[in-house]
């Protein structure tokens, strides 16, 4: 039986996957906007817990070619304990191609690029990862931990390693207040580092996340639904990434749900977007349909 340590998230794309949960918690765990793991303390899961769930898990999903890595940042681990449990997944799924996690920039510059490459080698192929904004002011406002250029660092060693990144940027992140500099840099940002997916979603606070999230900021005026359509019309028509990107604004906090490749699509974007704003609400998707 598998005991899942609740609250429990993975990425949209890993519904249908197996979920495997190598930590409890995040070992940040000081975003001020998140609360997806405020109630439990990071914890590392022995490799021998792990092996037996994933006996558990192959013996009831003998085809699965796709394993979650929960919670927060797995990728957090040491090098050892890590390379161990992507054994043990390759060795209990035969049809394996991919194993995926959640990870901060903290956890690559804890690696060098050659234990990155290690464990690719290993089969952790892709990571999620959370860059909100690229403004430094913001950055520590939100208590991320790490600045942009820090980001930008983390993303061209997992790059090197041949490690797949998927990255969200979360519109609305500054308010009416800081929402020039919060796209100008977080465009800035995406210019300058290698990622193969990106995902915009819509800043959401849970009621016990507003005060500390507000905590920080002087004064914090939300975007309305227009606003954070201009928000995402100037983050796309800025966009020049060093190569290609899959976006999407398909998280369920989306006013919008956009789709395409970068640069490719983005002209047809954007065209969307401005259609959407013409219309107004009935263009977007109700309140009730949207969560976080």
């Amino acid at each position: 039986m598998i005991n899942y340590s609740f609250p429990l998230y993975r990425p949209p794309a890993e519904a249908d996957n197996i979920i495997l949960q190598a930590t409890f918690g995040c070992s940040h765990n000081r975003c001020t906007y998140c609360s997806m793991y405020k109630s439990k303390r990071f914890t590392i899961r022995p490799i021998e817990e792990l092996k037996e769930e994933i006996g558990i898990l192959s013996y009831r999903y003998p085809d699965a070619n796709k394993v979650f890595l929960a919670d927060g940042d797995a990728l957090s681990l040491f090098i050892e304990h890590l390379a161990k449990l992507l054994r043990l997944l390759k060795e209990a799924f035969s049809r394996l191609s991919r194993v995926s996690l959640y990870t901060t920039a903290q956890n690559f510059l804890e690696k060098s690029v050659d234990e990155l490459k290690f464990l690719r080698a290993g089969g952790l192929s892709l990571g999620y990862f959370g860059i909100e904004t690229g403004n430094d002011e913001l950055l520590e406002k939100i208590d991320k931990g790490v600045n942009s250029s820090k980001m930008i660092e983390a993303l061209t060693k997992a790059h090197e390693a041949g490690i797949k990144i998927s990255s969200t940027v979360i519109l609305g992140l500054g308010g009416l207040e800081h929402t020039h500099e919060h796209i100008r840099d977080t465009i800035k940002l995406i210019n300058a580092a290698p990622m193969t997916y990106l995902s915009t979603l819509q800043l959401g606070l849970e009621e016990g996340s507003v005060e500390r999230f507000r905590r920080s900021f002087n004064a914090f005026t939300p975007l309305n639904d227009h606003q954070i359509l201009q928000e995402q019309r100037h983050l796309l028509s800025e966009l020049n990434p060093p190569q290609k990107i899959i976006f999407r604004s398909n998280h369920a906090s989306n006013a919008l749900h956009l789709s395409g490749t970068l640069p490719k699509n983005t002209s047809r974007m954007i065209d969307e977007i401005n259609e959407a704003l013409r219309i107004g609400e009935g263009a977007m998707v109700p309140k009730r349909f949207r969560g976080f």
